[in-house]
Formats: structure tokens, sequence, C-alpha cells
């Protein structure tokens, strides 16, 4: 798979699914399958035995992935698309409205 061209700690908005519109933070990323876990969206219940680290158990809410299509990434409060280009022999992600560096 190609370069992702959303990373960890990335603000983004979803544009599709049940969760449409909701604004977060990346948790985490996972290239080999295409998916995003972002802050407050796709909130699952997990029902949990009891364990050394939690000997009470329950139930406990939770992130879940969704794919890295349905994310947009969030540049100075606006969704953009992200490329690539070569600065001082470094590849850096660029924000195509506007045509500024990321990162």
């Amino acid at each position: 798979m190609s370069t992702l061209k959303i990373k960890k700690d990335d603000m983004v908005k979803v544009i599709a699914g049940k969760e449409n519109g909701k604004e977060g933070k990346v948790l985490s990323v996972s290239p080999k399958t295409g998916k995003v876990t972002v802050e407050g969206v796709n909130m699952l219940t997990k029902h949990t035995k009891p364990s050394a680290g939690n000997p009470n158990g329950g139930i406990v809410n939770k992130e879940g992935p969704i794919d890295i299509s349905n994310v947009m990434l969030l540049y100075k409060g606006k969704t953009t698309r992200v490329g690539f280009q070569v600065k001082d022999g470094k590849k850096v992600r660029v924000a195509k409205a506007t045509g500024e560096v990321i990162d």
C-alpha cells in the first residue's frame, strides 16, 4: 500500500457514514487494513471479564476503527485533500486547498 496521507495526532473530519460531520484527533492508524481510530467517533460497547487490570469487569465504551477513505484532514479549521512534494530533499505533506506545507 502507498504512503498514507493521514497520520497519528492529525485532526480529521468524518465525511461519510453514520458519524458524518464529527471531528476528532486520530488515535491510531493501521496501514495494513487502511483504517483509523478517531477520538469520540464510532463508539463501541465492549463487555469485559474481570482481570488483574480491571478487577470488576463490566461494560467499557471505546472507539472503533473506521475506513481511512471516510475521513478528511482538517488544516486550519477547513477540510483539505493532501498531496506530497519534495522540499529540500525531504518528502512533505501539502494541503491541496492552499498549497501550504502541513508538517
